[in-house]
């Protein structure tokens, strides 16, 4: 795993990262706008634009007055292919439990 990578991980780690990532694939915003989405300070979003903005999974641009933030999602391909392969386990899991459940039904 690569050093970008990891740097993605840890900032996936967070659900307030992961939630401001979830509005920026919608569309561009602003740190105002995203910030009336949580109830935390203005800061405490710039923070977390800052470690998003660290693992190039954003980027910001000034516009104005405002800085607009936009979503570059092709860091996560590699998060996402590494996922893929437990996804197996899952499918395991559900077919234990389908198989289950219909064996019940016959008796």
């Amino acid at each position: 795993m690569t050093a970008a990578t990891q740097e993605v991980f840890q900032a996936i780690a967070d659900p307030t990262r992961r939630e401001v990532l979830r509005l920026l694939a919608d569309k561009e915003r602003t740190i105002s706008e995203m910030t009336t989405h949580f109830p935390v300070s203005r800061t405490a979003v710039v923070k977390h634009l800052q470690v998003l903005s660290e693992a190039q999974l954003i980027s910001g641009e000034k516009r104005g007055r405002e800085k607009v933030y936009r979503i570059h999602a092709e860091p996560l391909e590699e998060v996402s292919q590494w996922l893929s392969y437990f996804e197996q386990f899952w499918q395991n899991k559900l077919s234990l439990l389908q198989h289950i459940v219909e064996k019940d039904d016959e008796e």
